[in-house]
């Protein structure tokens, strides 16, 4: 796996989530989608599109290539299994998913298999 930093990774993860949302994605959505200044966005797109993770259309229209894909659904996964585990253990929502978006940048592949691999086994179990 292509490994980027927890920047590029938040904002493969939003493209994705925009793209689930919206038919197009342009840096002033991803803005708006994380509260940031648009020259700051432009900045890390500039970066994601130099790594090839991102392709920018002449429209300005943001799509994620083979490699930014798989980096977004790798996070997207993580963030979702993680703050729907936390809000089942009793954390309150709000605290699980700002929990699970620093948890999942840091937790090794090989962790964050074995708690899939743990909620799986007890949803099944139940």
């Amino acid at each position: 796996m292509i490994h980027v930093n927890e920047s590029a990774e938040n904002y493969l993860e939003t493209i994705l989530i925009l793209s689930k949302k919206h038919p197009a994605v342009r840096s002033v959505d991803i803005a708006e989608e994380l509260g940031f200044k648009k020259s700051s966005v432009s900045v890390a797109m500039k970066n994601l599109r130099e790594k090839e993770h991102i392709v920018v259309s002449k429209e300005g229209f943001i799509t994620l290539t083979e490699s930014g894909r798989a980096i977004a659904e790798m996070i997207y996964e993580r963030h979702e299994l993680l703050s729907d585990w936390l809000i089942r253990l009793g954390v309150d929502p709000e605290t699980a998913t700002e929990d699970a978006c620093r948890i999942e940048h840091v937790i090794s592949a090989e962790s964050f298999e074995a708690i899939k691999r743990h909620i799986r086994t007890k949803e099944i179990g139940q």
